[in-house]
C-alpha cells in the first residue's frame, strides 16, 4: 500500500475543474511542479491516463473517485481517453506546525 503523503502536507491551491474540452494544453504535455510542491490529480468523472515521463514512460489509468500523486519536480502529463472532469490540488509541507 502506498503511503499517503497528503497527511503530512497542507493544501494551498487548486485548479478549476477541467473537462476534455477545457483542459489547458500544457497539462497534455510534459510539465512538472516546483520543488517541494506536491500535486493531487483528482478525477471527478470519466477517466484519464496519468503519465510519468520516465524513461521509461509509465502510464496509470485514473478513474472517477480516484487520484494520482504527483511528486515534486517530477515530469508528467495527462492523456485523455474520453469524456472526463478532473482538477489538480496543490500541497506543500506544513511549516511552523500550522496547517
Amino acid at each position: 500500500m502506498t503511503r499517503d503523503p497528503f497527511q503530512q502536507l497542507v493544501k494551498y491551491s487548486e485548479t478549476a475543474v477541467f473537462s476534455e474540452t477545457t483542459v489547458p494544453k500544457k497539462l497534455l504535455n510534459r510539465h512538472n511542479t516546483k520543488p517541494g510542491i506536491w500535486g493531487k490529480l483528482v478525477v471527478r468523472s470519466g477517466a484519464l491516463d496519468f503519465v510519468l515521463e520516465g524513461p521509461p514512460l509509465k502510464a496509470r489509468r485514473i478513474e472517477a473517485g480516484d487520484y494520482a500523486i504527483i511528486e515534486p519536480a517530477t515530469d508528467h502529463h495527462v492523456s485523455l481517453v474520453g469524456p472526463a472532469t478532473f482538477q489538480v490540488e496543490f500541497y506543500r509541507e506544513i511549516s511552523g506546525g500550522k496547517r
